[in-house]
């Protein structure tokens, strides 16, 4: 006997349609899984032979052969566990292949029958769509929500093999699932709030600017003075998430194997912060067959790295391709696969490192050659992708004292809003796939970013001074054109200029 069943393979972020063939036939028992199977889908055999031994569905001595085509691309993961085992019943003759028609399947098996939660189920559920030969999706009942939020197709959700089986027999069939994303995505509470920050008034005006350019930013400062504390606050003042977002977002989310029933879609910015002992194939993704990092999971989010010089110098060298193509290509011997990456990079770091440089209550005790290797950690071209560098000094008690609050966040997100909608209609009206002043090219500052004589003396003074380079002068230009947004301004004034040139406190002679 033999029998078709659909299901899906992962790739990248994207699913891929993958033939399930069972062939049965009377003899010496056996169970064999070709199609470059990987070691999970290998122990399929086990899991499923285990569960129909347990529901008392084995068909017998059998000779079982399982093939994933399309036979030259790996498979991995748990998905084929359920086509699997309903391949094997439709040969028994236990359930009619014609109820399987136009059906998707994917979930991992238990021993005891029942089914449990896989990852892609997003990306599954956006490929059914596409494909107009399919319109029912069959997945484990913890994966019914991502499935539910992709409109025009059936979803059925099942948590044990004989629900299904009497679903497939037409004695009790399984209700459709469907959730609207409106549900999902709705007014989130930040838990954390700018208001509750006393005192760094310079570097919070710093985040406004950055949030509403999407520049990279990178702070400086004492150990205790607050700069994860900032950082942490930075998603609560970006512009609301919009729903293309959120999908694109939820499926890295998906694959990854992130979501659950408490957490089925990404409704907000996400916010990572990696340790600076991770890996490069742990930030950027890796693996034997590739899977999403920590730049990926960052997507349309923000990227926090704290005590930057800790991290290997070969890890923070692979960021330089996200940073600069929104996006990251990871290549193996017999596939290649596109992660997205947009996201804004927040980093942190002590002045030197015992972490009192410059300060004024307590006592460095590096040497300049100790400071100098510190700081030579980043290399210059990571340092320039980062547009905005502020000073994070310690808290002074008065400001820890005081019983007055600070801004709300969302009093901040609604400048940064306006400043973001300004720039999406100038990008717009020149036909550019650009979202912020940040990603600005050359040619975009030549257009955008035109300025007059009296803050082209500014400039030219400024970087005489400080000896900038060419490449601080290009963001000191980005950051004073979100400036001016943010003042809804439609030329760059000269004060917009000379509050640019203070966050470019690592270009000046000296240092900090």
């Amino acid at each position: 006997m033999f029998s078709k069943i659909l299901s899906a393979g992962i790739i990248g972020v994207d699913a891929y349609l993958v033939d399930v063939e069972v062939d049965s036939v009377p003899g010496i028992p056996g169970f064999s899984i070709v199609g470059l199977p990987e070691i999970a889908v290998k122990e399929s055999k086990e899991r499923v032979i285990a569960a129909l031994k347990n529901l008392n569905l084995y068909p017998g001595p059998m000779k079982i052969t399982v093939n994933l085509a399309p036979a030259d691309i790996k498979k991995e993961g748990t998905s084929y566990d359920l086509p699997i085992l309903l391949g094997v019943l439709v040969n028994s003759g236990i359930i009619e292949n014609s109820s399987l028609l136009k059906t998707l399947v994917a979930g991992e098996v238990t021993l005891d029958g029942h089914i449990r939660s896989v990852k892609g189920v997003l990306s599954i559920g956006e490929l059914v769509k596409k494909e107009e030969d399919i319109d029912t999706l069959i997945v484990p009942f913890e994966n019914r929500m991502e499935a539910g939020v992709v409109e025009g197709i059936k979803v059925l959700p099942v948590n044990h093999i004989y629900e299904l089986i009497n679903h497939l027999n037409g004695t009790n069939p399984l209700k459709p699932y469907k959730i609207s994303i409106e549900e999902l995505y709705k007014k989130v509470n930040y838990s954390v709030d700018f208001r509750d920050v006393k005192g760094q008034e310079s570097a919070k005006r710093a985040l406004e600017i950055a949030a509403a350019g999407g520049h990279n930013m990178l702070m400086i400062g004492p150990p205790g003075s607050g700069k994860t504390m900032l950082a942490k606050r930075i998603p609560s003042i970006l512009p609301d998430i919009s729903i293309d977002e959120a999908l694109e977002t939820t499926r890295i989310y998906s694959i990854a194997g992130l979501l659950d029933d408490t957490n089925s879609f990404i409704s907000i910015r996400p916010f990572r912060a990696p340790h600076h002992t991770i890996s490069d194939a742990g930030l950027i993704g890796g693996g034997h067959i590739p899977h999403p990092g920590e730049v990926s999971l960052a997507h349309n989010g923000v990227l926090f790295l704290d005590e930057l010089p800790e991290f290997k110098r070969n890890v923070l060298e692979v960021l330089r391709q996200p940073l600069e193509d929104g996006s990251i290509r990871i290549s193996r011997a017999k596939i290649s696969v596109r992660f997205p990456s947009r996201f804004m990079l927040v980093a942190a770091m002590n002045p030197c490192p015992c972490g009192y440089y410059g300060d004024p209550f307590h006592t460095c005790t590096c040497t300049p050659n100790q400071i100098y290797k510190y700081r030579a950690k980043i290399s210059g071209p990571l340092m320039d992708r980062i547009d905005i560098h502020i000073e994070v000094p310690n808290v002074r008690y008065e400001e820890l004292s005081d019983k007055r609050r600070g801004e709300y966040s969302s009093t901040i997100r609604e400048r940064v809003n306006k400043a973001r909608e300004i720039q999406h209609e100038r990008f717009k009206r020149q036909g550019l796939n650009i979202f912020s002043n940040a990603q600005m090219g050359a040619t975009q500052i030549e257009d955008f970013c035109s300025i007059e004589q009296e803050g082209k003396r500014l400039l030219k003074k400024a970087m005489e001074h400080f000896g900038f380079s060419a490449r601080a002068y290009s963001k000191i230009l980005k950051i004073a054109r979100t400036i001016a947004d943010l003042d809804e301004e439609e030329s760059i004034k000269p004060h917009h200029l000379s509050e640019a040139i203070q966050y470019r406190s690592l270009d000046r002679k000296g240092g900090i």
